[in-house]
């Protein structure tokens, strides 16, 4: 699937090159953007370990599947991510979460929340610096930086820029202002507080490997996507009981028009380990009275 991926969206950049603007758009918009998400999700798969049974075989895979994402960010994201299994919501050590400035930059407005979600991406480079104990940059790390800049040239030099374009355009809409990139509001935006964890059941896990069974895949994270639903099917006591999303373009609108709703609607915490995770779960306080003001 991710030698699939990769292919398709290469293909698609040759017959682009010399197309229009809003050919090359479209396109990113509609076929680019479910193929750079089906990527990112495979190399959700490839942070833990569940594509090969070797680590760096893993590693190696979610840096061929980062090619046309023309960014490289497949190895930081495998490092972050682990720690946001191990300490959802620790402002220091959790990537997922919002920066304080990020969020009291954007605030409640409609035009603001899209701006972020367009934005997504530089947004995101952003939040490293604050995290503890993480490595910015490893052996890992430098190889996945060279090989996706030999990539981005190539693609530049061969298949030009319109090419580049259709790519960088794909990989935006993927985790932005998309009906696909209403997954990082899914997943831990509190739409029903005290519950801090939303699955997705909706037509795009067909699309995107099941990644919308989110809570799901945070109890049982060493579980491939295709046996994601099984887990759902095998406890409905557990999972029917929660609240859960159906829509992603539903509340893609609701995040972005719906006032109450901010980068503030997450729950935030300053401690680790047993104290943080027996803590009781509410939205954090300082999050919203900063998001009021």
């Amino acid at each position: 699937m991710i030698l699939g991926c990769v292919s398709l969206q290469v293909g698609i950049g040759f017959l682009v090159r010399d197309s229009p603007w809003w050919v090359i758009f479209l396109l990113a918009f509609t076929a680019g953007a479910c193929a750079s998400h089906a990527l990112w999700t495979l190399i959700h798969e490839c942070s833990h370990n569940l594509i090969f049974s070797k680590t760096y075989q893993n590693t190696l895979a979610s840096i061929a599947a980062n090619l046309p994402h023309l960014l490289p960010s497949a190895v930081s994201f495998q490092r972050y991510h682990l720690k946001h299994h191990a300490f959802q919501g620790v402002y220091d050590l959790d990537a997922d979460l919002p920066s304080y400035w990020e969020a009291r930059l954007i605030g409640n407005s409609a035009i603001g929340k899209a701006l972020w979600l367009l934005l997504f991406p530089i947004f995101q480079v952003t939040r490293p610096p604050r995290l503890r104990e993480i490595r910015m940059f490893d052996r890992w790390i430098v190889l996945n930086f060279a090989v996706q800049i030999a990539f981005d040239l190539a693609v530049y030099v061969f298949l030009g820029p319109k090419a580049f374009l259709y790519l960088a355009a794909s990989f935006f809409f993927s985790v932005g202002l998309h009906p696909l990139g209403a997954r990082w509001i899914q997943e831990h935006y509190l739409v029903a507080p005290p519950q801090e964890t939303y699955s997705y059941y909706g037509p795009f896990n067909k699309l995107a490997f099941n990644v919308g069974y989110h809570n799901e895949h945070h109890d049982l994270p060493s579980v491939p996507w295709n046996h994601l639903p099984d887990i759902r099917s095998g406890a409905p006591e557990l999972y029917d009981s929660l609240v859960y999303h159906t829509s992603w373009t539903r509340l893609l609108l609701k995040f972005v028009f719906d006032p109450s709703i901010c980068l503030f609607s997450r729950q935030s915490r300053k401690e680790r380990g047993s104290v943080a995770l027996n803590a009781e779960v509410k939205p954090d306080i300082e999050f919203l009275e900063a998001s009021r003001l």
